[in-house]
């Protein structure tokens, strides 16, 4: 790649979890999309020596460009501008055009009333508005402003900007616009990434097949491949420079060849997209015991689900089952809970209760207790009821701890709502993976 980054999140909180990052991710994706291969994240805690190892590691990679998050507040433990300036040989001078900017943010804030004045608060305006000699200040969207520093010998361009997710996002656009990093950009290649999913395909057979790219796609070795198995589906990103679309060309028709019947997404859309768009304006419920309402819970993650998600019961209790979905008692007395029966009754009673089109319901034995000879922990049966259609019915044994059978459950749950309107539909192509 011809343009590399490195990102430093400090904070103590960020470092022992206490808050999750959200500033490394968001800052990944937006240099990918300038072009730009990150090489590293990195996370400290808010001691100068550590920020400072952290930045000389990054300079020995010969990154062309470093971008830090946190530690710009006002407060005697807000040493992000010092440290890096430091870092950079640089004396550390007060803007006076930037220290009565951020005075001003601070009176409308607090009322006319509000002494800026004060001894604290115009000390902490002033710490806030020093920046390094020949740095470009970048004006705060809070009062914590960033600074831009130009590569000199031995350290690439630095681009310090504040912790806060809200405040970081709204200042990197003038961040990137400041001569010193358009200067980097300009030097960026154009790169692509694209993902496919999967679905019931093993790490090892998709390993197996990559091993088999390796020798049989001229120039394979320019696509950078990443696999992730998440939430029971297997994702496989691959980057490359804009010229180099033939070979992922090639690779993605030997990927469709050997695994086309559990590759159900070539265009990076989830099985929540593909989801909504199979129901086209119809209506889904959800009828679920061993995954506690998950499964709505997932429909309904996306904003504006209320226009197809009618409402879901969780009837964990068999009680609940007879009362709230009219599943027969001696049905279940018969099969039991966990039985295609009672799956499929559980469906057919939420489609009828809430009158949707189609109902998808869950009921199975998550452990780690609960399990039998005949049905062991992790045994799920599955019913999806469709309108004028006879309802499916699926059993599966998932592995792991009640947790990963939850989570497994869920995602099949939803594999199997478009596997189910897809056959409705003679104008889609058959070509959803059977969960």
């Amino acid at each position: 790649m011809s343009v590399r980054a490195g990102i430093v999140v400090t904070g103590t909180e960020v470092l022992t979890g206490r808050i999750a990052d959200q500033n490394g991710p968001w800052l990944s994706e937006e240099f990918l999309e300038l072009g730009v291969d990150v090489a590293h994240i990195t996370i400290c805690g808010d001691r100068p020596a550590d920020l400072t190892a952290q930045l000389r590691f990054l300079a020995e990679q010969h990154v062309d460009l470093i971008v830090t998050s946190g530690g710009l507040g006002p407060t005697a433990d807000d040493l992000t501008v010092a440290t890096v300036a430091e870092f950079c040989g640089r004396e550390l001078l007060l803007d006076p055009g930037l220290e009565e900017h951020i005075a001003a943010i601070i009176q409308r804030w607090r009322g006319v009333g509000f002494d800026v004045e004060s001894g604290p608060t115009r000390a902490g305006i002033r710490k806030q508005a020093l920046v390094p000699v020949g740095a470009a200040p970048v004006p705060p969207t809070g009062t914590a402003p960033g600074v831009v520093i130009p590569a000199a010998a031995g350290v690439p361009t630095i681009v310090v900007l504040p912790g806060p997710p809200g405040e970081l996002q709204a200042m990197w656009p003038t961040a990137i616009a400041t001569a010193a990093v358009a200067d980097v950009l300009s030097r960026a290649d154009d790169l692509r990434q694209a993902t496919i999913r999967a679905y019931g395909l093993l790490e090892a057979e998709l390993a197996e097949t990559l091993r088999t790219a390796e020798t049989a796609i001229p120039a394979f070795e320019r696509l950078e491949i990443t696999t992730c198995l998440r939430r029971g589906e297997l994702d496989m990103v691959t980057r490359f420079a804009a010229a180099d679309a033939p070979v992922y060309d090639a690779l993605l028709d030997l990927l469709v060849e050997h695994h086309g019947r559990q590759i159900f997404s070539t265009d990076g859309s989830t099985v929540d997209d593909q989801l909504v768009a199979a129901l086209d304006g119809r209506l889904i419920s959800t009828a679920e015991s061993c995954t506690g309402g998950l499964v709505a819970a997932r429909l309904t993650d996306r904003p504006g689900s209320s226009a197809y998600v009618m409402g879901g019961v969780v009837s964990y209790s068999n009680d609940a089952k007879s009362d709230l979905l009219d599943v027969p008692a001696e049905l279940i007395a018969t099969h039991g809970a966990v039985s295609v029966e009672v799956a499929a009754a559980m469906a057919e009673g939420a489609l009828t209760r809430f009158g949707t089109d189609i109902a998808v319901s869950t009921t199975g034995v998550a452990g780690p207790g609960g399990g039998t000879e005949t049905k062991p922990v992790g045994t799920v049966c599955f019913g999806v009821a469709l309108r004028g259609r006879p309802t499916v019915t699926v059993t599966r044994r998932f592995p792991g701890d009640r947790e990963r059978v939850r989570s497994l459950t869920t995602t099949a749950a939803l594999h199997l709502v478009v596997r189910a309107l897809r056959d409705a539909d003679p104008r889609e192509p058959q070509t959803h993976p059977v969960p």
